[in-house]
């Protein structure tokens, strides 16, 4: 919708898309606009096939290696090696192609939320048609419970009000009305003149004139930014290709620096293939892809149990990484379920409102004095009022509560039901009956209904806005009686103020501010006694001289379990930052309350200030700002990227329409499982599926866990490798001309994939360590070798490949068979494998770790250690792999030497505090 269409009068609407409001378009015309603005539906984009997305998991550096391995091993009669390396290629291509198959439901989802039908007046004729013929000009009857089939300007109001909460963020229905707006910088929250696509009508009727259809309405707008808005890598994603760079890199180094010291020692070239193939499968963790995506999903399994559902398994690492969290107001920190917080009587009372959302468990406290609710008439008799002049109907349903109708009706009903008053049983037996309704409208700010009590005797209740009530009010209940609060008293010939007045009403007033600092939506109610003859009379007589019975402050409170949430967060250092549709008071009020704002320094931004701002401003005012309220879809997709540019890792929550482009757009979409939109769901990465906001912060500590245990078992794979590939470089460089390999490459196939990724397996369900959540976040930037982490993998490497190397030269030295020196130098890089998995546990030393706390590392090292010696003892593994039996005696002395590089180095580091070691 490019013309602003709300700051246009409705007859300039109707002149300016040349229309009829009495005749409607004529079918010549519908043909014509047709033509130009195509049919009323979302455009939908083209998703990669499953044949596409399969290709794509081969263009890998890692899979290009190993496959040029398995052709050469091919090439070289090396079969049972080209078998191997095969299935391997595939099983990874097969687990990365299966995480990343997910339909493209986000268009469909939009699509699915449009109206199916819609009636429009044509050539004077009221019709219905498919929603997708509607064009620009046509005449829109809107009627309750209509779900809005394009956008329009509305020309016809009757009590017109549209929930527009998925699209705006606006907790309340918004009051509907025609009146042309002041200001071309209006949000969409505060178009009350507008209608828009995909939004419902949850009261009254009107007419709207079509101003956008398809993709050129702001749910289009919306669909247009998600198909144009890049899903960004998540960080471990980042990391894994920068893995899979270094290590291509280095086997390439590695192949060149061999084979040149080969052909300087003229060695032929097939053996010079031999050794290439040896070191490109040693130098790349095979089931590095594997056993990392299986972690994730050992990740994933148990963050589902506490309620959290990752789509994609590469997000749940990035929780960990997380540094800033953009949250979404209601229904993520808040119960989205309006609630009576506050009650003030017409005597001067308040009290606190007990309870969550429309729960009816609850009670009336005191504040400041003694007395109960059921103490004070007037607090009872507004309840009864509040009550029975409402539009909302109260459900209870196998224990779960919920309001049909206006979420701050249901909010009075709830309230009274807490005070022992119960809407139902006061109109089927209790002896109340509703006579005559008079709805709320915008011009009166009120609503009333003339009542018959148990007595038979009638009164109207009426409830609205504070300063209208009291404009119309003639007096207060105060203790029972009715008080009358003229403003002055005749003494005589002289005119005297009324103190006893003007104190009822400034304690009233100070009430209604009260109310509005804690940002709560004031509602007062009052009743008037009615005679026979007042049955008669016009409601909008009858709705003077009334007497004020009390205040309501009604608000959707923050979830019990956020403040809580939130600190944990802020102990973490990951900030929490509220992004929402609603009012800036409202917000800032929630977010004091929740401890999102902290001091004088945090600021509250708004929707118009941002429009104001380039992308430099708000980059750099980014970091002090904790609340940016009545925002709109691009603001929100602004604010992301501006988080982003700023090096912040960001999570954003959401569960409407307006959240999907920013949702795809964050590092991390956080959808509402409950109260979520399809579209949200669909663009986030991570799916609450209890919508607490507190549950993100058991994913945090869990995306941590598990970023801590991936590094732990990258530390051991590629340590393993760095042995392999060692032992294989200090026989070209110690044995010259006459160099034998060490390790034949499916010797070096089976540590990688079972003596060591096995066991690494167990590194997934390693317990969290002690200060996880008191360390800061990880920068976007921070790799897995960070803290000397690959210092550490090569140092140890090293040493691993030394022993082994030792183990194998000893064995020629010794009069063995090349066969047997191969097994000594397989069976001591396995068993040094063994012994470092101990350490890698800890990112201190395993001196300092209970070595008995993991009982499925201890089970995998047994079983690893049992199948590593059936490769050696049993004839078929000795077919296979080409091994010899090893005497008892060899066998114990491997056991015990391998124990030596992580003991040492270990006790070094404990000693030195060298990290690199």
């Amino acid at each position: 919708m490019s013309r602003k269409w709300f700051t246009e009068t409705t007859d300039k609407t109707v002149s300016m898309l040349e229309t009829s409001v009495e005749s409607g378009l004529r079918q010549g015309d519908v043909d014509a606009r047709r033509a130009q603005y195509g049919a009323n539906e979302l455009q939908e984009q083209a998703g990669k096939s499953a044949l596409e997305l399969f290709v794509h998991q081969f263009k890998n550096p890692l899979i290009f290696i190993l496959g040029i391995g398995a052709i050469v091993s091919f090439v070289t009669g090396h079969m049972v090696d080209a078998v191997a390396i095969t299935v391997i290629i595939f099983i990874n291509a097969l687990i990365a192609f299966w995480q990343e198959y997910k339909a493209q439901k986000g268009m469909e989802a939009l699509r699915e939320m449009a109206a199916p039908t819609a009636q429009v007046k044509r050539d004077g004729v009221w019709v219905d048609i498919p929603a997708r013929e509607i064009v620009p000009g046509d005449i829109l009857k809107i009627s309750t419970g209509d779900i809005l089939a394009a956008d329009v300007r509305i020309i016809e109001a009757n009590r017109l009000a549209i929930d527009e909460a998925a699209l705006t963020g606006e907790s309340e229905p918004v009051d509907k009305s025609v009146e042309a707006l002041a200001g071309s910088h209006i949000g969409l929250g505060d178009q009350v003149n507008m209608g828009f696509m995909t939004t419902i009508v949850t009261s009254g009727t009107g007419l709207g004139i079509v101003v956008g259809t398809g993709m050129k309405t702001e749910v289009g707008h919306i669909a247009d930014m998600m198909a144009n808005t890049e899903e960004t890598k998540t960080p471990m994603q980042v990391r894994m290709d920068t893995i899979a760079k270094t290590l291509m890199v280095a086997a390439l180094g590695v192949v060149a620096v061999v084979c040149a010291i080969g052909l300087y020692h003229g060695m032929p070239w097939l053996e010079l293939l031999n050794t290439g193939i040896s070191l490109s499968v040693a130098a790349i963790p095979e089931g590095l892809p594997t056993v990392v995506s299986i972690v994730l999903t050992m990740g994933s399994t148990r963050m589902v149990k506490n309620n959290a559902l990752a789509k994609q398994l590469s997000a749940i690492e990035t929780l960990g990484s997380t540094t800033v969290i953009c949250s979404d107001k209601t229904g993520t920190l808040t119960q989205n379920q309006m609630q009576v917080m506050k009650a003030y009587d017409a005597s001067g009372r308040y009290w606190e409102v007990s309870g969550k959302g429309f729960d009816p468990h609850g009670e009336f406290k005191p504040l400041a004095h003694g007395t109960a609710v059921t103490g004070s008439p007037e607090m009872m008799k507004g309840l009864v009022v509040a009550t029975l002049c409402n539009e909302a109907e109260y459900i209870q349903n196998d224990g779960q509560y919920s309001v049909r109708g206006n979420p701050t009706e249901g909010a009075l009903i709830v309230a009274a039901a807490k005070a022992g008053l119960e809407q139902g049983k006061m109109l089927a037996g209790g002896g109340y009956h509703i006579v005559e309704k008079f709805p709320f409208d915008s011009a009166r700010k009120m609503a009333s209904v003339i009542v018959r009590d148990p007595e038979g005797k009638h009164f109207l209740a009426i409830k609205g806005a504070p300063d209208v009530v009291l404009r119309n009010a003639s007096g207060f209940m105060v203790n029972g009686e009715v008080v009358a609060h003229q403003q002055a008293a005749v003494q005589g010939n002289l005119v005297v103020a009324n103190a006893s007045a003007q104190q009822q009403v400034a304690d009233y007033e100070a009430a209604i501010q009260n109310f509005a600092e804690q940002a709560l939506r004031t509602l007062a109610v009052g009743f008037r006694e009615l005679s026979a003859e007042d049955l008669k009379r016009d409601h909008q007589e009858l709705e003077q001289d009334v007497t004020i019975l009390g205040l309501y402050g009604i608000m959707d409170p923050p979830r019990p379990e956020v403040r809580d949430a939130v600190e944990s967060c802020y102990q973490a250092g990951v900030r929490t930052v509220m992004i929402t549709g609603d009012h800036a008071l409202t917000a800032a009020a929630i977010a004091k309350d929740i401890g999102i704002i902290r001091s004088e320094g945090d600021r509250v931004v708004t929707g118009s200030e941002l429009d104001d701002m380039d992308d430099d401003e708000l980059r750099r005012i980014c970091p002090k700002v904790a609340v940016f309220a009545r925002v709109t879809p691009e603001h929100k997709l602004r604010i992301v990227q501006a988080q982003q540019y700023n090096n912040e890792v960001a999570a954003m929550t959401g569960d409407g329409v307006n959240d999907a482009p920013a949702l795809r757009r964050a590092d991390i979409g956080v959808a509402m499982g409950i109260a979520g939109t399809s579209v949200a769901k669909d663009s986030g990465d991570l799916i609450l599926l209890d919508d607490n906001f507190s549950t993100i912060v058991k994913a945090v500590r869990q995306g941590r866990q598990i970023f801590d245990n991936l590094r732990k078992f990258i530390r051991q794979a590629l340590t393993a490798n760095v042995g392999e590939v060692s032992v294989i470089l200090f026989a070209f460089l110690l044995m010259g001309p006459e160099a034998i390999l060490p390790l034949t490459p499916l010797m070096i196939l089976w540590i990688n994939l079972v003596s060591d990724g096995l066991p690494a397996l167990a590194l997934g369900v390693e317990p969290e360590e002690k200060d996880l959540m008191d360390r800061k976040p990880r920068k976007r930037n921070e790799g897995f070798f960070s803290d000397y982490l690959g210092a550490r993998i090569v140092a140890r490497g090293l040493a691993l490949g030394g022993m082994s190397y030792v183990a194998f030269s000893w064995a020629l030295e010794a009069g063995q068979s090349a066969a047997y020196a191969q097994t000594m130098a397989f069976a001591m890089l396995v068993f040094a494998q063994l012994w470092h998995l101990f350490d890698s546990r800890t990112f201190t030393t395993l001196y300092r770790k209970n070595p008995f706390t993991n009982r499925y590392l201890l089970g995998a090292v047994a079983l690893s250690a049992t199948l590593s010696l059936g490769v050696i003892y049993t004839g078929i593994g000795q077919l296979i792999f080409n091994t010899e039996a090893l005497s008892g005696e060899h066998l114990f002395g491997v056991i015990l030497l391998s124990s030596l590089p992580t003991l040492v180095l270990s006790g070094i580091k404990e000693l030195t505090k060298i990290k690199f070691v």
